[in-house]
């Protein structure tokens, strides 16, 4: 079944239908490829089901052709397949006799031009043949598609659309040509807009520039900074990591840790059911109870946090499970989580930029419970961040990062880094980004 792309026949019965099938028979989809010539007394319309021009609909629908039988009034129904006939330009000096003659093109390599008819892929009408089309006086040019995209260049179908294509097309053309122009416009407003700026400001002004929103950039996902503080605990305040309320719902999940044996302690580290900077610090709980309730309460909150980072889509009503308080579960999934659509549904997501947040808050976090000088290295095993980001984002909430012998027992006691937070705060810097290979001696 076919359908011509620019307009309705008025005399099928005046057509002649030519269809080629690919040789490759062998091949499970070369094997299926057709193409439909018709040839008219003024132009050549050519269609094919493969390629990127190919229509959807065949593979959307089934399509069938009925054949009545009048003398039995009986209905035969066939499998059919639809096909795009789209208009063939012959071109310029292209003869009238037949439209193969526009394949017969200068530019075409004299091995496909020069190359003789084989007898037995005759040119029959409403018959099939192997992929080899006549040209002239028994020519034939292997590998139509090649010819045809040849052929068919966007100049001669601009032209074809503009005599012959729909309302829809022509304005599609029309629209596409303005872009086009307009592109040009806006490409030679904005090279002269940088040049302009460039000139104004500088090479270093620019570079001062982008440095600058990098930093606005880091410093959305890091607690509040407050930059005039008189002591390090003012830095990044406790109240900006733990609310009051949130603090009070604290209670009853740290009283365990808060209380904790050396053998339940021995058994958690067994049992890997805390972090190893929870597990390292529950060694060091203050004999004081409202210090050692303190200490407790922000122990389970990092460890919840660290925990919560492992995740990525957040699919279940209570993530951290029952025991997590509704406060604590309700601050984790608003201000650590970003929303996306995914199947028809709205889902929580812990992206790589919330991620990064989880990491400023936990190292904010671990410099309270440590004094204000923290083992990043620890804090990195337990996120499972490189060492590299998590020394970006130390950066950026502007600690001081140093050399340190780690805790025995930790990764084979490597050298750990240190962050500390000390006054006055150093100069904040955008992260430097991929950092320069060392050479191997």
């Amino acid at each position: 079944a076919v359908r011509f792309a620019n307009g309705r026949l008025e005399r099928p019965e005046s057509l002649h239908f030519t269809v080629y099938r690919n040789r490759d028979s062998a091949h499970p989809r070369k094997r299926h490829r057709r193409i439909v010539v018709s040839e008219t007394e003024r132009l050549c319309y050519v269609g094919h089901n493969f390629g990127s021009q190919v229509m959807r609909c065949n593979s959307l629908c089934r399509y069938f052709v009925g054949v009545l039988d009048k003398s039995s009034g009986q209905m035969d129904v066939y499998n059919a397949e639809m096909f795009n006939m789209q208009p063939l330009l012959s071109g310029e000096g292209a003869g009238s006799h037949s439209c193969w003659a526009a394949l017969s093109l200068p530019s075409l390599p004299r091995s496909l031009a020069g190359s003789r008819a084989d007898p037995s892929l005759g040119c029959a009408r409403r018959g099939e043949h192997g992929l080899g089309i006549g040209v002239g006086q028994g020519l034939v040019l292997p590998g139509l598609l090649r010819v045809l995209q040849s052929v068919l260049c966007p100049v001669q179908m601009d032209l074809c659309i503009e005599a012959f294509g729909t309302s829809k097309q022509k304005r599609a053309l029309s629209s596409r040509r303005m872009n086009a122009v307009g592109s040009d416009i806006v490409s030679t407003a904005v090279t002269k807009a940088a040049a302009n700026v460039i000139d104004a400001k500088g090479v270093t002004g620019l570079m001062q520039d982008v440095a600058q929103d990098d930093v606005q950039n880091i410093s959305a996902f890091l607690p509040p900074c407050h930059e005039d503080a008189q002591r390090p605990e003012h830095v990044y305040r406790f109240e900006d990591i733990l609310s009051p309320a949130e603090y009070e719902a604290l209670r009853a999940p740290a009283a365990a840790l808060a209380s904790i044996t050396a053998e339940e302690l021995a058994k958690r580290a067994e049992e890997r059911s805390l972090c190893s900077f929870v597990l390292e610090e529950l060694k060091f709980l203050p004999t004081d109870e409202k210090s050692r309730d303190h200490k407790a309460r922000c122990l389970w909150f990092l460890d919840t946090l660290i925990k919560f980072s492992q995740q990525k889509v957040i699919k279940k009503k209570h993530p951290m499970g029952p025991e997590c308080p509704h406060i604590i579960s309700k601050k984790l999934m608003k201000n650590f989580t970003s929303l996306t659509y995914n199947n028809g549904s709205i889902q929580n997501l812990i992206s790589a930029s919330m991620k990064a947040k989880i990491t400023a808050y936990a190292i904010a976090l671990a410099l309270h419970i440590n004094n204000f000088q923290t083992d990043l290295t620890v804090l990195q095993n337990d996120l499972k961040l490189s060492e590299s980001r998590i020394l970006d984002i130390a950066k950026a909430l502007r600690l001081k990062v140093s050399k340190a012998k780690g805790v025995p027992g930790l990764e084979n006691d490597q050298s750990h880094k240190l962050g500390t937070l000390s006054l006055p705060l150093p100069t904040q810097k955008a992260p430097e980004g991929q950092r320069k290979r060392k050479k191997m001696s």
